[in-house]
């Protein structure tokens, strides 16, 4: 029987993978294992036990303060032990971390093909995001499918010289998810019961939901997105909820610069439910991440982008998300813009999310399947 192997190894992979895991997991005749590799260990957890999905092979690599190269080295050396004790006919990575990269590479010294979801996203310049953009495209020197979320993604890949019968526009399965998640709160109210307390004590207030973990913006970039929240927050009708990423690069300068402030509830990471709730309560996002500029627009929410370039130039284009970079000034300017003029909310909030329709997962999964009947 033919058999997938899917890696992936933080948070933000499991929420794009899960669905697609889910949809392999209805062809009968494919057999599809999950490999983790806990890079981040909680965080991938928490969307383990909503998803419901339960890991073929669990690697726990995390430990703190790990160097880039060490983890990369022992990513490959785990995932290929692994890969020869399993013998997987294909290996299917998702977006751009060490896991991912690392995985893909462990595959070709094995000459297992690879497929990539979320390919093709490109900054075009290897220091932002970094090492992101690197690790991206050393999976895209592997892989033979690329799941391109959308048209300019696949552009971008065919710019590569990547053969345009190994591109596929299949939508982002980060939609499908949040979709997936959506429909289960509606079922389930109780599992957002983590904001709850939040949203009580902030009603009335506009929400400004807050991101950052970027490793391009630990030192001065973070200094500056904590002087702008702290200004932000000095008005007496918004209120912000900050998820705080556990890096001590990000940790230690919020507590220090944000502990003190009524109307700012830094707390601890969110679980995949709350924090599509976080998105839904929220009037504006303010991020550096990549995930939520496909996810916030899907909920008409704004997006304000504390980055100099990003590898999502389709929201920028559509007009859901605007890149702001990490000036001061810039971050306070840009959010009270949007907390103070309807019409430029308006046109961030209703444009039209070029991200998907929720189906990308079911596309990918067909057509694995079909690739593989054509072979044998």
């Amino acid at each position: 029987m033919h058999k997938n192997m899917v890696i992936f190894g933080t948070r933000p992979e499991a929420i794009k993978l899960f669905p697609v895991v889910n949809a392999l997991a209805g062809y009968s005749d494919m057999r599809t294992e999950v490999l983790v590799s806990a890079q981040h260990r909680q965080m991938l957890d928490q969307v383990l036990t909503i998803s419901g999905i339960v890991p073929d092979y669990d690697l726990d690599l995390m430990q703190p303060g790990q160097s880039l190269d060490a983890l990369t080295a022992r990513l490959l050396e785990a995932i290929g032990g692994v890969l020869d004790t399993a013998k997987p006919d294909r290996v299917i990575v998702q977006g751009d971390t060490a896991t991912a990269m690392a995985g893909a590479l462990a595959a070709y010294y094995r000459q297992i093909p690879v497929s990539h979801v979320e390919a093709g996203l490109r900054s075009n310049n290897i220091y932002q995001p970094w090492p992101e953009e690197v690790n991206r495209k050393i999976i895209g020197a592997i892989a033979d499918q690329h799941f391109a979320p959308t048209a300019v993604s696949a552009a971008a890949l065919a710019a590569e010289a990547v053969s345009q019968g190994n591109i596929y526009v299949t939508g982002n399965t980060g939609v499908d998810a949040l979709h997936w998640v959506t429909g289960r709160i509606a079922q389930n109210p109780a599992l957002v019961a983590n904001l709850a307390p939040y949203e009580e004590r902030f009603r009335g207030r506009k929400i400004i939901g807050i991101t950052t973990h970027r490793r391009e913006n630990f030192g001065d970039g973070m200094d500056n997105i904590a002087a702008a929240i702290r200004a932000i927050a000095a008005r007496d009708d918004v209120a912000c909820i900050f998820p705080v990423h556990m890096n001590p690069n990000v940790r230690d300068v919020m507590n220090a610069a944000l502990g003190d402030l009524p109307n700012v509830a830094m707390i601890e990471p969110l679980d995949y439910p709350n924090f599509a709730r976080l998105l839904s309560i929220s009037h504006i996002m303010l991020t550096d991440s990549g995930g939520v500029q496909e996810e916030a627009p899907a909920l008409g929410k704004p997006v304000l982008v504390m980055r100099d370039t990003t590898e999502r130039p389709e929201g920028i284009n559509a007009g859901t998300a605007k890149l702001i970079g990490t000036d001061k000034d810039r971050i306070i300017s840009e959010i009270c813009t949007l907390l103070d003029d309807d019409a430029a909310y308006s046109a961030m909030a209703r444009a039209h999310n070029p991200f998907g329709d929720g189906h990308a997962s079911q596309r990918i999964a067909a057509i694995i399947d079909h690739a593989r009947r054509r072979e044998t």
